[in-house]
């Protein structure tokens, strides 16, 4: 039920990696505040399932193929949203990779070179295309998914870890020279969130209780509580937060 406080109709919200986990229940988060989604990841006929549930649901969507990691599929979406919409209102950087789960010292080059370009290009130049249409428009939203190992790097994650960082100080590099143009860019940094993608976390029980003695509410996360947050981020309620990192660990908003 679309609430006055969080009432997204008319807003074209652009959310990648959405075919699954955190960024499907983003999608369709928003999808019920009345904004029209554009579900995205590199899998057509995976957003398109998501997109069929949002309109079941008396949602608007649409599906949209997009490798962020591909600087020519970057190209191509914002293209289309260009010809079809004319406007972006939201941005919503989730899409992700860490092909390596291991030491930090056998990284090999290829799950380095992936992982920075999806995690760290891939949201950069999905922001600079977002942020030209958003300056053109007179503002925006681009909210970047980021990751608590931003702030403290995890187990056998060192490069995913670092990227992650990045995607910290890239957020305030943005909100620092977008915020004049009246785009405002923030931050979600999740903690240990059940999804697929963290699924070598939940598969080692040693890693998991790890995590869960460092987690003041000893539980993990659910994908819809990271899109609670972040849909306050793109709402009009969160409008004077700009540059902000919200960390979201175990359900608990610090």
């Amino acid at each position: 039920m679309v609430t006055k406080l969080f009432d997204l109709t008319g807003k074209i919200a652009l959310v990648t990696g959405a075919s699954r986990g955190i960024g499907e229940e983003i999608a369709k988060l928003l999808a019920e505040q009345g904004a029209h989604v554009l579900v995205s990841s590199r899998k057509l006929g995976d957003c398109q399932a998501v997109v069929n549930e949002i309109v079941a649901a008396g949602g608007r969507a649409e599906a949209l193929a997009c490798h962020v990691g591909r600087l020519e599929d970057i190209a191509a979406t914002f293209e289309q949203i260009r010809g079809k919409h004319g406007r972006l209102d939201i941005l919503v950087n989730n899409a992700a990779a860490n092909p390596y789960f291991g030491h930090i010292l056998d990284t090999d080059l290829a799950a380095y070179e992936k992982t920075v370009e999806v995690n760290v290009r891939g949201y950069f130049f999905m922001s600079v295309e977002a942020g030209k249409m958003m300056r053109a428009q007179g503002g925006g939203v681009i909210v970047n998914t980021a990751s608590v190992h931003a702030l403290q790097p995890g187990d056998r994650q060192g490069i995913y870890s670092v990227t992650k960082a990045a995607v910290v100080n890239m957020t305030r590099a943005f909100a620092k020279e977008c915020g004049p143009l009246g785009i405002r860019v923030n931050a979600l940094l999740p903690g240990l969130t059940r999804t697929k993608f963290a699924g070598a976390l939940f598969e080692d029980p040693a890693i998991y209780e790890g995590w869960m003695a460092k987690i003041p509410l000893r539980r993990h996360a659910e994908p819809r509580e990271m899109a609670g947050t972040m849909l306050y981020l793109v709402s009009d309620a969160s409008s004077y937060t700009n540059g902000e990192c919200v960390v979201v660990d175990g359900g608990l908003t610090i």
